[in-house]
């Protein structure tokens, strides 16, 4: 597993980077500048009404001003989550359409934290730790699911879950 990128819940907000950000208002200004200077010049025959030249350049300019934005979320993402930046934002350009953008969330891999024990990377929907089989969150002692904190049965078998022996950190959620 590739040592993914830490980015604290502080920079949450900062997902997508400046670059990013500069691109789309460049990209917006560009493609509001071709409707409106360029593309008037070469045409042979009048233009449409206002309104409908105004909606159509507007919302062409949003799109591709939201696709720069979508390459650099994806550019700040992918490292939290132990994937390729390169290799993704490679992909969103390359493939036409936005499809790689959309190959990417359906490909991507869960969040990887730390182990609060050990401090090995774990991926967000294992249940202990591969080195030190700290248990990482709650779940049923007979058939392993996971369960929440505050439950008293399994949602999955009907197990009593105060019959397990839940560690005191999880236990205390439930108080």
């Amino acid at each position: 597993m590739r040592d993914p990128q830490a980015i604290s819940i502080s920079e949450d907000e900062r997902l997508f980077p400046i670059w990013s950000i500069v691109a789309a208002g460049i990209a917006f200004l560009l493609v509001e500048y071709y409707f409106w200077v360029i593309a008037p010049e070469q045409r042979h025959h009048a233009p449409p009404a206002l309104g409908l030249r105004l909606y159509f350049n507007v919302s062409w300019g949003v799109v591709s001003a939201l696709y720069f934005l979508m390459v650099g979320y994806i550019s700040k993402d992918s490292p939290r989550r132990g994937m390729s930046p390169r290799f993704w934002m490679v992909v969103c350009f390359v493939m036409p359409a936005g499809i790689g953008a959309v190959l990417y969330f359906l490909l991507r891999q869960p969040e990887v934290s730390r182990c609060p024990a050990c401090s090995t990377h774990v991926l967000s929907d294992f249940h202990f730790c591969p080195q030190c089989n700290y248990r990482l969150t709650a779940n049923c002692g007979h058939c392993f699911r996971t369960v929440r904190a505050s439950d008293q049965y399994c949602t999955r078998c009907g197990h009593e879950l105060e019959k397990d022996e839940m560690p005191v950190r999880l236990r205390v959620l439930r108080d």
